[in-house]
């Protein structure tokens, strides 16, 4: 109609207004501007952001869980076999959950050992590091607290094992165990205090050094490793390595999906604390070199608790490898060490070993 006029609102125009108020193309401008090393290590600066995409799977489909999920032992149980039988698709978002955890770990030690071996720890990336070791502590404190919740008789006893191990620690050993159970036997105030710090104190806490480690790495960008001659032209970080991480996050849904779909989890029966424990009971995978190393320690060594020793080995080493970017002094000066080289790959083996070992004994 004549005297009327109609403003259509095109992208371009639009994108100005969001950006007028967001300053979103300084964002775009800078990740454009940014570029990503290529060598024929490159496949390897994938894992992160993999990882990334695992955490979070494993936030949405834990929220979802959560509705229907009751952290109380005369409820927990039930909840999870409601979930899984009357709740349409429950079971294949608990089994993406129960397989992301998997794949989350996996490869979270993948992308931690090619930064180790890489030596993309060194200066000025010492606290991408520390924030990473730290990130590894606060995924395996997911893994351990978020078996008790499904209240069944392995998650029962394998955390009334667990529970029990950092016990032999001196001064926080039996702190520790009391924090974690909140009374004598795993019961109401364990399930409770797993439930919390499961879904409260440990998301808070990933996501804040999720948000510190990601920062960091836009502001140093991947390093280049040491040692490697073929390095070829950087690409843009922003669209070329974004989309390509986007492929390999793609190919890291359709591979859990295939898992969950194929290999739901499973349920086993109601947790019944006056019951023995069931024979060969153990650990999820990621757990069994501790597991099996404690196995194979003597009762005693040199008259010290075996036990003892073995926890104080795993503190001793676990504070070695949040201290390597101050150990391995080489790296900042681009010279590989052979000792760190070696010691890395003999850690691997080991993880290995052990697991290999605590299947098959």
């Amino acid at each position: 109609m004549e005297g009327i006029r109609t403003t259509v609102r095109t992208p371009s125009r639009f994108f100005e207004w969001l950006d007028e108020r967001t300053r979103f193309g300084t964002l775009v401008q800078y990740l454009s501007t940014k570029t990503v090393p290529r060598h024929k290590h490159s496949l390897w600066y994938y894992f992160g952001g993999l990882t990334l995409f695992f955490f979070i799977v494993q936030i949405v489909t834990g929220v979802l869980l959560a509705l229907y999920y009751k952290p109380i032992p005369e409820l927990a149980h039930e909840s999870v076999r409601r979930i899984v039988n009357e709740i349409p698709h429950g079971w294949l978002i608990r089994s993406i959950h129960n397989w992301g955890a998997n794949l989350m770990v996996a490869s979270l030690l993948i992308h931690m050992f090619s930064v180790f071996f890489l030596k993309a720890y060194r200066r000025p990336r010492e606290v991408m590091w520390l924030t990473g070791v730290l990130l590894m502590l606060i995924v395996f404190g997911f893994c351990f607290t978020g078996y008790l919740l499904p209240w069944d008789t392995t998650a029962y006893f394998a955390t009334l094992i667990g529970t029990e191990v950092p016990r032999t620690l001196p001064i926080i050993g039996d702190w520790g165990v009391s924090l974690l159970k909140g009374e004598e036997q795993v019961g109401s105030e364990t399930l409770s205090r797993m439930y919390v710090i499961h879904i409260i104190i440990l998301p808070l806490t990933a996501l804040f050094f999720i948000a510190f480690h990601i920062l960091l790495n836009q502001i140093h960008g991947s390093s280049s490793p040491v040692g490697v001659d073929d390095v070829k032209p950087a690409i843009p970080f922003f669209p070329n390595f974004v989309l390509r991480d986007f492929v390999c996050w793609s190919l890291g849904a359709a591979a859990l999906l295939t898992i969950a779909s194929l290999s739901p989890a499973g349920l086993g029966e109601i947790a019944d604390p006056y019951a023995s424990a069931p024979v060969g009971i153990k650990p999820e995978w990621y757990f069994l070199p501790l597991y099996q190393t404690l196995r194979m320690a003597p009762a005693t060594i040199f008259g010290i608790n075996g036990e003892l020793i073995v926890n104080l080995l795993v503190v001793a080493l676990s504070t070695i490898w949040f201290l390597i970017p101050f150990l391995d002094r080489n790296a900042s000066k681009g010279v590989r060490s052979r000792w760190f080289i070696v010691a890395g790959i003999a850690m691997i083996g080991y993880l290995i070993v052990t697991i290999i070992l605590a299947y098959t004994t």
